[in-house]
């Protein structure tokens, strides 16, 4: 999108003209665009998922907050690491394959999480659950840019729209299975995840592996342009302010599972807005790097008053963590957009390298909450988040120069 647009309309007719416009061009897509998407709200519903029952799964199987919240590290941890290599499958096998294998792993090992009864086994099977993640993730980016019709900008919005849906879903579902028995959102998603197989593997069309295969090395590489590498840094600390949110303040609502559900569905519904409608508004208006660094300060705001209500007042925080779900959506879109197009490197290595640094701050973010609330108190958390967003915002003012679209790599 062009972030020195000329003029300035009403801003009003601007949002409905955007509104039209992107509707228009969403909609008229090719099939395989829409098997994708729609496999992509269901694979991203596993973020989101254990949410609601994490202090159920602490109850039931007698262990700690950080014990728990190793859930989401493990999780992150192998889908960051695994985004190195999926690129080097995909060019190899073709970006059908590497879906389907994506998908079934997730069917796999959501499906044995489910019937763990420790901890270090939940931990186990949510590891290999991310390695499924990554290769589907991965390559259903990759899938959606390079077949959508409108252009990079509308496939990225796609993108996000599903990754909006799946993460407000996956805590309602969480919780409408969890209130119920905890083992069940697991067997759910494998269910669900099967049925996202079912249509991949009926809907997309053969695709060829690429005629140019990326080496294991190339997403490495790739972080050698400071545009991309810039990126990626900033969306590092910003995931561990997002973690933080999502995999600790569980602990401190004194909610049920449907409760919790709630207060997240919220929070879910509010970021798949934000970034599908929100922020290509605001883009337009103001430029990439303004609207980023004001939406990560406000993040920041919210952040610090999520840790002075922490203990204090339930309802505040509760407000404040759906207002956050707004900053959110519009943070993935901008950080999502600036990955695809800031470097030369092609969309898939770009996206690899940029995914490896990124969810390395989901991976900490949670285990690391949950350390400062036993020993330090639940404010500090938050407190923690707070300064790593200041510290995006830091990488982001310090790199901004090298944050322009398509720039030769070395600049």
């Amino acid at each position: 999108m062009n972030a020195h647009q000329t003029g300035h309309p009403d801003a009003v007719e601007e949002i409905e003209e955007v509104l039209a416009e992107e509707k228009t061009s969403m909609l008229r897509q090719p099939m395989a665009v829409w098997a994708t998407a729609i496999a992509a709200v269901f694979a991203f519903m596993g973020i989101g998922l254990v949410d609601p029952i994490l202090p159920a799964i602490a109850k039931n199987l007698q262990a700690s907050p950080s014990e728990v919240s190793l859930l989401f590290t493990s999780y992150f941890l192998v889908t960051a690491v695994a985004m190195l290599i999926t690129g080097w499958v995909s060019s190899r096998i073709g970006g059908k394959k590497t879906l389907l294998i994506g998908l079934g792993l997730i069917v796999i090992f959501a499906s044995l999480a489910g019937t763990s009864n420790t901890v270090s086994q939940l931990v186990g099977f949510r590891a290999g659950w991310g390695l499924g993640n990554a290769l589907f993730v991965a390559t259903a980016l990759a899938v959606i840019v390079g077949v959508a019709s409108g252009g990079t900008a509308t496939a990225i919005i796609l993108y996000e729209a599903a990754l909006g849906l799946g993460i407000s879903l996956g805590p309602l579902l969480g919780a409408l299975l969890g209130g119920w028995q905890w083992r069940a959102p697991f067997f759910g998603t494998a269910v669900a995840m099967a049925l996202a197989f079912i249509a991949c593997l009926a809907l997309l069309p053969k695709m060829k592996p690429a005629a140019v295969k990326t080496r294991l090395r190339d997403p490495l590489l790739a972080l050698g342009h400071k545009g991309l590498r810039y990126t990626a840094g900033s969306a590092l600390f910003y995931n561990f302010g997002f973690f933080t949110i999502l995999a600790f303040t569980p602990f401190i609502l004194g909610m049920d599972a449907y409760g919790i559900g709630t207060v997240f569905f919220g929070w879910g519904v509010f970021l798949a807005i934000t970034s599908v409608f929100v922020a290509p508004v605001l883009q337009r208006r103001f430029g990439t790097t303004p609207v980023l660094i004001a939406s990560l300060l406000g993040l920041g705001v919210v952040l610090l008053v999520i840790g002075l209500a922490a203990g204090h007042s339930v309802p505040l925080v509760v407000t404040m963590v759906v207002i956050s779900g707004g900053f959110l959506g519009i943070n993935n879109t901008l950080y999502t957009e600036l990955a695809m197009g800031v470097s030369d490197s092609p969309r898939p290595v770009a996206s690899a390298g940029y995914n490896f640094v990124r969810w390395m701050g989901g991976a900490l973010a949670p285990y690391f909450a949950a350390q400062l609330g036993e020993h330090f108190g639940e404010q500090v958390p938050f407190f923690v988040a707070a300064v790593s967003l200041m510290i995006s915002i830091a990488v982001v003012l310090i790199g901004r120069k090298y944050l322009r679209a398509h720039e030769p790599h070395g600049v």
